[in-house]
């Protein structure tokens, strides 16, 4: 323990040109923090360093890595947690829960009657033109009513401390993983403060998920057999695949195991053939099935699409959704929560120019230099360019681009995302964050994981917190909890078994099953779904991946 005339980690932490979530810009501690910080004002900078060893140590051994320019590399988790109190909780949670009811509801309009194009909300071509508009499954009604069943809102915080959605991620969304082995890793490294400061626990999450997908199955079924789909081992994700099965107590299959007869679909058991209700599938739409979609791909299963046209099985989430995650139409959003629920939107969205609009892209391409340029279906990352950072050469090859393909392009100002302490070489330091919410929706209500995926861009300055782009996460810590006398043994998230080796006590709470490692949040094995790393200012993305 430092002495008081020691110095401190905190020691020398200045806050930088952006919203700083531990230190307001008079150098006071933010009342969320204050726990936090004063755990770490007593220990010296080696007893952090020493944690912080120890945890990665931990992450290591248990093979929690991510894929880094083709290779495997463990995964980061900062020391320092990322703390939202219960009063910020309480704008975040119900505007996630919005935004995912929106989009629902446009899902199903979309793929039904399209109100909202005869209306004039939404321009046709938009749809049309989207990539991911599949015809070939419009008409399909799901069972309960439910497209979106697990999303991935990523959200940022700007300069002014606003939450602000970046993108919306409906398609397969993935990070959960991470989410869970954080908690758990973070849970054995402070025990006294998660019983201190009563942090609400994410354990529920695979319990939910699983309720959720039974409710979604075809009519008159009442014990649906429900599986994981996933792409196979080489996945980048196949370990939050297995997990999630693993801690639902259904089956984990690939392509290979699934066979359809007389639009149903089974599985391949030692016991014979069994009947198949809800396939939660980690497999891109074109992936899916090779009868309408990809001839070439043995990822999925012929017949997927007709038998659930038929309703005699679900496929969580939807085929199709992708629309939805088409960053112009992001744009329309704010509209959109509107014209459906008659609500204003409780998150806003980044300001953002659509470029096939004449008037914005001729200010668009007079601002280069200073604005952030994104194809409307990239993820990771790719071909984004922040004008600020960027060549004359880039400039002008992006322009030529947008000149060529203006329907493919949308620009965004540049957002300096918030800060968070974060342990680097030289010590304590800001670094910018960003954040995905995870939401649950069973039909009859959106449940938002309290915390969510924090992304840390790990080098000074940087913007781009993927994974992929070196970036690393942080526990999320959601303050309003019941809180317990503090102590020094581990509180129950850290009982949570890694790996599927270890044994698990058989009396243990089915939450207790959790465990967490590995994710890379694009799972799809040759590209990536959705989301885009938050590469820019806005921060986050990638389904996304890491």
């Amino acid at each position: 323990m430092a002495s008081t005339d020691d110095p401190t980690p905190w020691t020398g932490y200045t806050p930088v040109a952006a919203w700083d979530e531990a230190m307001d810009v008079e150098g006071s501690v933010r009342d969320p923090y204050a726990r936090v910080y004063a755990e770490i004002e007593r220990m010296s900078g080696d007893d952090l360093y020493s944690r912080a060893e120890a945890l990665a140590n931990t992450y290591l051994a248990q093979g929690v890595t991510f894929d880094h320019a083709g290779e495997e590399r463990p995964f980061p988790l900062d020391i320092v947690p990322r703390v939202i109190g219960s009063d910020e909780w309480e704008i975040i949670s119900p505007g996630v829960s919005q935004r995912v009811k929106a989009l629902e509801a446009f899902l199903a309009d979309v793929y039904g009657s399209q109100h909202c194009v005869q209306d004039g909300i939404v321009p046709r071509r938009l749809i049309a033109t989207s990539q991911y508009f599949y015809r070939s499954v419009a008409g399909v009604e799901p069972a309960n009513g439910v497209r979106v069943h697990v999303s991935g809102i990523d959200l940022v915080r700007d300069q002014h401390g606003i939450w602000r959605v970046l993108e919306d991620n409906v398609r397969v969304p993935s990070g959960v993983s991470y989410v869970l082995s954080n908690r758990r890793a973070m849970s054995q490294m402070f025990p006294e403060m998660f019983g201190a400061m009563g942090i609400r626990p994410v354990l529920e999450y695979s319990r939910r998920l699983r309720a959720s997908l039974a409710k979604c199955a075809p009519e008159g079924v009442d014990d649906p057999t429900i599986v994981v789909l996933t792409p196979g081992v080489y996945n980048s994700a196949y370990y939050e695949h297995s997990l999630l099965a693993r801690t639902m107590g259904v089956e984990l299959v690939e392509g290979r195991d699934l066979e359809t007869v007389n639009g149903r679909v089974y599985m391949r058991t030692t016991a014979g053939r069994r009947r198949v209700d809800v396939i939660y599938r980690r497999v891109d739409d074109d992936y899916l099935d090779p009868v309408v979609f990809r001839p070439d791909s043995s990822l999925g299963a012929p017949g997927l699409v007709n038998a659930a046209r038929l309703g005699n099985v679900t496929i969580a989430n939807a085929i199709g959704n992708g629309v939805a995650d088409d960053k112009l139409m992001y744009t329309y959003m704010p509209d959109l929560i509107r014209y459906y629920l008659n609500e204003e939107p409780i998150l806003p969205n980044v300001d953002t120019w659509r470029l096939e609009e004449a008037d914005a892209r001729e200010e668009v391409l007079d601002r280069l230099d200073e604005l952030v340029v994104k194809p409307v279906d990239g993820a990771g990352g790719k071909g984004v360019t922040i004008g600020p950072k960027a060549s004359r050469e880039e400039l002008d090859k992006v322009k030529a681009q947008i000149t060529a393909d203006p329907r493919g392009w949308i620009a965004q100002p540049v957002i300096q995302l918030s800060t968070v302490p974060t342990l680097t070489d030289d010590g304590l330091e800001p670094r910018h964050v960003d954040l995905r919410p995870f939401a649950i929706n069973d039909g009859d209500d959106v449940w938002v994981l309290p915390g969510g995926l924090t992304r840390v861009a790990l080098q000074r300055g940087q913007l781009i917190v993927n994974s992929s782009q070196g970036g690393g996460s942080k526990d999320t810590w959601v303050l309003g909890g019941v809180r317990h006398r503090a102590s020094t043994q581990p509180p129950p998230e850290a009982r949570v078994e890694f790996g599927g080796i270890g044994s698990v006590p058989q009396t243990a709470h089915p939450e207790d099953y959790v465990a967490g490692q590995q994710q890379q949040q694009q799972q799809q094995q040759r590209e990536q779904p959705s989301a885009e790393p938050a590469t820019h200012p806005d921060g986050p993305a990638e389904e996304a991946s890491c």
